[in-house]
């Protein structure tokens, strides 16, 4: 099932627990290249670590649209995917995910996104470190900035489903690479448990990082910018 534009006017930490277990699948060619998301960070325009938070910009343009609009940015030069969410300012990040393979996206799908994401020396990369970090998911789905930032889902070119897959657990987390003093306390980062060693980075094997285990149906722990 396409998930509706109504799915995503949710708050963002919600959304990033919602988004997990979905399928991404974008047409390239004429073929679907599809990952399921394991790993996503909520950001919410009063919180420092946002984009948002340092005001509304053309650029910073689709966190201020309608909730399921994409937003797509350079992180170190590479594109990177968020959905904006309920309320101006707000959205998810997609951190990372695996690659997914059905009647729709086959096994030549998965190859076509080993070769649009090969590894440093040119190979194959294993598809379990296929999308394990928010740039290696664009470039294994083919998502660029100039395509799509700003745009909407296209049930014939881009789209988020809904395959029925719930997770046994979830890990609650602290975003990465936020700056000190830009809210980096936030327990914003939510991990499917199960596939947590394919994630950026693994909080059961990095004591230095908070993590909570949530399971279905339990409140995600509560935190809230300063």
């Amino acid at each position: 099932m396409i998930l509706p534009a109504s799915f995503f006017a949710q708050p963002p930490l919600q959304l990033a627990r919602a988004l997990i277990g979905k399928i991404i699948r974008h047409r390239v060619g004429d073929q679907w290249l599809a990952a399921r998301i394991i790993e996503t960070e909520a950001y919410d325009r009063r919180d420092r670590g946002s984009h948002a938070s340092l005001g509304y910009t053309e650029k910073r343009k689709a966190l201020f649209m309608a909730p399921g609009t994409l937003y797509l940015y350079y992180a170190r030069g590479k594109d990177s995917l968020n959905f904006s969410a309920e309320g101006d300012g707000n959205g998810v990040l997609i951190k990372s995910a695996l690659p997914w393979s059905d009647s729709l996206s086959p096994a030549s799908s998965l190859q076509q996104m080993q070769q649009l994401n090969p590894d440093s020396k040119g190979l194959p990369r294993p598809l379990t470190r296929l999308c394990s970090g928010q740039t290696l998911v664009c470039k294994s789905l083919g998502l660029t900035v100039r395509e799509w930032d700003q745009q909407s889902q296209h049930p014939q070119r881009l789209r988020v489903e809904d395959v029925g897959y719930t997770p046994v657990a979830l890990l609650q987390s602290v975003r990465l690479g936020i700056p000190p003093g830009r809210d980096e306390h936030l327990l914003w980062r939510l991990i499917d448990r199960a596939e947590a060693r394919h994630c950026t980075q693994n909080p059961l094997t990095r004591p230095q990082l908070p993590c909570h285990e949530i399971l279905p149906g339990q409140p995600l722990v509560v935190s809230e910018p300063e």
